[in-house]
């Protein structure tokens, strides 16, 4: 009985390795260097993917709509610049302006850019929406 216990947990053991291997892909052959260039591609190829916009609008004394941002690298090797965001402007739910603004500041990975935008919008303006619409990685 205990030899039939013993062969169960040790095939069981066994068996478990072998899914971490495949998991965690410990077997795979392939370098640190290897990984980390196969990393590095597919943050060049989908900047939009690793660039994250927050942001929150107020009006000030002169009516002028200000827009505080920060966009957060969440790349972990590629670095980005000439950032382009879309500021759209609403009111009551219907569009009522919209602004673009070019950031080309380099953003390194795991760093945050802050900025603020100003613009005159039409009176009742209530909201904003921004997104990112392109990016370039520094090679």
């Amino acid at each position: 009985m205990k030899q039939i216990l013993s062969v169960i947990i040790l095939s069981t053991l066994l068996f478990s390795c072998k899914e971490i291997d495949k998991k965690f892909n410990l077997k795979s052959g392939k370098t640190y260097e290897e990984s980390k260039q196969n990393l590095a591609d597919k943050e060049k190829e989908n900047p939009k993917q690793f660039l994250k916009l927050t942001g929150d609008d107020h009006r000030n004394f002169w009516g002028k709509t200000v827009y505080k941002g920060l966009i957060r690298n969440t790349a972990t090797v590629v670095s980005y610049k000439d950032v382009r965001v879309k500021l759209l402007y609403f009111k009551e739910g219907a569009q009522v302006a919209n602004h673009e603004e070019l950031f080309e500041n380099t953003i390194s990975p795991n760093v945050d850019y802050t900025f603020k935008a100003k613009y005159k919008t039409p009176s009742g303006t209530d909201s904003v929406a921004a997104y990112i619409m392109s990016a370039k990685a520094v090679e």
